[in-house]
């Protein structure tokens, strides 16, 4: 028997695989790698327990078929022996008559139709024998592949303690060559697809639902099947075999074995726990029957949807059944008669395990994970893992991604949904801006064009009502209406170079300063009233910058005095000034009344202001618009009227190029 012989028993479809990681979670050794959310199985770390099939809801994992092989060995001229797990009366409920079950097998093709339950027979004695050896100090169980398997390649130390016995379908096997001869080929059908890679003796595996496909293919009801019954040798107690404990039932001692002697376990945690605790000295001179899974009336081969307790009743009414009809004398012949066939076999270690990072590295690891703290070990096996550090290092072996921590995924997803929602705003401002950068641009052209038809005009009234004011005696009543002419003309100028400058028709006279005391001197420029707190932060590193000094000026001194006007009842104005090497940036802020969300699309059209008739002409926030786009800058606007929504108050940003 070759104990390094191995084959692929899983497989994964990717385009079913969904990234829960449930399969991971069931594995007992984590032989799954997670390649961008889809799990892959280690054919060399995996000991084929089959819990991935059983759990994946989706069915991307599959495992090994062997229904083609076994029809093309039925279809050669070869005698083909089937020996069936004595778990199948668990399995084929429907079939109340197990020489039913056998007369479909036959129907297949098979020469023979044998039961693994008197391979099972002489197995249990040969444990017998172990346990009542003076000088026994414990063993494991190999009846179970998948636990030789992972005795070999988690804790190969143990391997010296798995039992030096063969399985019953082994002995099986063995037993159908001696009788029948050797030229027979051997199918065993059961409820493990672990054994496809267990023994070289078996020339194919089939499982329960395999064979459940075999009938449906052929079209073999039970209806149609007239009955026959196993060829011999016929098992005993043997077929109590699969369920927990099974072994020790199957013995045939007058004197019963006392279970002190024993530790049962089945199931992918308890099995762990039981070699965990041997490992660790807790457990001594002690039997360890392992079950992968919850005994082998659960297997990954057998059909879905089955109930345990009612399997175990129907195997264990079978066996009662069984043994009341059985040729006991006949019985006793055929295990004296197989009593001399070798049932023994030697494990190797194959040390599968990989060796741990040290500390610092796993650390880093939890730290691009956002755990930099034990508390931050959340350990909720959300990824697979029962640990976060187990998770950390699955991702330095390479076989896991960070990505499948759920509470850091959900945290980068929360960021991320926060960046887009501030990408949208910013999105939204542009479009906005945009939108009214359009109009005005548009505005400007109209005002640009007014305003140069008006400037000539403007430019002889002023010019003559001058000459006309000086000519006139001082005391006479028509130099009070000439004075006025010359005055509102003046007017009229300012408001004509309002717009042009507006329409950015004016020149840029570009001069170094220094931000700081520019800020500073405009602040100073403005009056204020005692119940306004003004208040200047500086953030800016380098403070020379190149701008028009004079129109910046007016930008800042109208903005500040905008904002002073805004808190009539008292409040606070917050310059702020920061900077980088290719920008200058002023924060304008008070914590007056707000400008209500109807007019923020309005503030920088000509002539829109809200003051009283007569103290505005509303040109002072289009000039700054105007004076930001001459300088190549942005302007930006944030306020809030309404108390409810939070704090009252507007804030002006304006960035502008250094123009070093």
């Amino acid at each position: 028997m070759s104990q390094s012989f191995r084959r692929q028993l899983v497989f994964t479809l990717k385009d079913r695989c969904r990234v829960c990681y449930t399969c991971l979670r069931e594995c007992p050794v984590k032989a799954i790698k997670i390649i961008n959310g889809q799990a892959e199985v280690i054919n060399d770390r995996c000991i084929g327990c089959g819990n991935c099939v059983k759990v994946c809801s989706q069915g991307a994992k599959y495992y090994l078929r062997s229904i083609d092989e076994v029809f093309r060995l039925l279809d050669s001229e070869e005698k083909i022996a089937a020996c069936i797990a004595p778990s199948f009366p668990g399995d084929f409920a429907e079939i109340p008559d197990a020489n039913i079950l056998v007369g479909m097998i036959r129907r297949l093709g098979f020469s023979l139709v044998t039961e693994v339950g008197f391979g099972a027979d002489i197995v249990s004695r040969e444990y017998e024998k172990l346990l009542k050896n003076p000088d026994y100090s414990g063993d494991i169980s190999s009846d179970c592949p998948a636990i030789t398997y992972f005795i070999r390649h988690y804790h190969p130390d143990l391997t010296s303690m798995l039992a030096p016995i063969v399985s019953p379908m082994v002995a099986t096997a063995r037993v159908i060559r001696q009788k029948y001869g050797n030229d027979y080929k051997v199918v065993f059908i059961g409820p493990c697809f672990a054994k496809k890679a267990e023994s070289l003796e078996t020339d194919e595996v089939l499982t329960f639902v395999e064979l459940r496909e075999m009938f449906a293919i052929k079209n073999i009801t039970p209806e149609q099947t007239t009955p026959t019954p196993f060829d011999p040798p016929f098992a005993g107690r043997g077929s109590i075999f699969p369920v927990t404990r099974g072994m020790f039932m199957a013995t045939n001692s007058n004197e019963e074995i006392p279970e002190n002697k024993a530790v049962f376990a089945d199931g992918r945690v308890n099995f762990k726990e039981a070699v965990k605790e041997l490992e660790e000295g807790f457990i001594k001179d002690k039997h360890l029957e392992l079950l992968c899974c919850e005994g082998c009336i659960m297997g990954p081969g057998t059909s879905p949807g089955g109930r345990k307790f009612s399997r175990r009743t129907r195997i264990e009414s079978y066996v009662t059944d069984k043994l009341k009809n059985l040729d006991i004398e006949q019985w006793n012949k055929d295990i004296a008669e197989y009593s001399t066939i070798d049932l023994h076999q030697h494990f190797e270690p194959e040390d599968r395990r990989f060796a741990n990072p040290d500390e610092e590295t796993i650390q880093k690891v939890l730290e691009s994970m956002g755990k930099f703290e034990p508390k931050d070990h959340l350990n909720c096996g959300a990824c697979g893992y029962d640990t976060c550090i187990e998770h950390a290092i699955a991702i330095l072996k390479g076989l896991a991604e960070t990505e499948m921590c759920l509470p850091y995924t959900i945290e980068k997803l929360h960021d991320s949904i926060e960046n887009l929602n501030i990408s949208n705003e910013k999105l939204a401002k542009a479009r906005a801006a945009l939108k009214q950068s359009e109009k005005l641009a548009h505005m400007g052209q109209l005002s640009a064009g007014i305003a140069h038809e008006l400037n000539n005009p403007l430019g002889v009234i002023t010019m003559y009502s001058n000459i006309l004011m000086d000519e006139a005696p001082s005391e006479s009543p028509e130099r009070e209406d000439l004075r006025l002419i010359v005055e509102q003309a003046d007017r009229c100028k300012k408001i004509v170079s309002g717009l042009l400058n507006f329409a950015r028709q004016n020149q840029v006279s570009i001069q170094s300063t220094d931000v700081v005391k520019f800020t500073q001197h405009s602040i100073n420029s403005i009056i204020k009233p005692d119940t306004v707190e003004v208040r200047f932060e500086s953030k800016i590193q380098d403070p020379i910058a190149s701008f028009d000094i004079d129109q910046m000026m007016q930008v800042l001194v109208n903005l500040e005095k905008n904002a002073v006007e805004a808190m009539p009842q008292g409040g606070i104005l917050l310059i702020g000034l920061e900077g980088d090497e290719k920008e200058i940036t002023f924060k304008i802020s008070d914590t007056g009344t707000g400008i209500n969300e109807e007019n923020m699309n309005k503030i920088f059209t000509p002539f829109f202001t809200t003051k009283e008739v007569g103290k505005g002409t509303g040109l002072g926030l289009p000039l700054i618009y105007g004076i930001v786009k001459m300088h190549r800058g942005r302007i930006n606007v944030d306020s809030n009227s309404d108390p409810s929504k939070g704090p009252t108050g507007t804030t002006f940003t304006i960035t502008i190029p250094r123009g070093k």
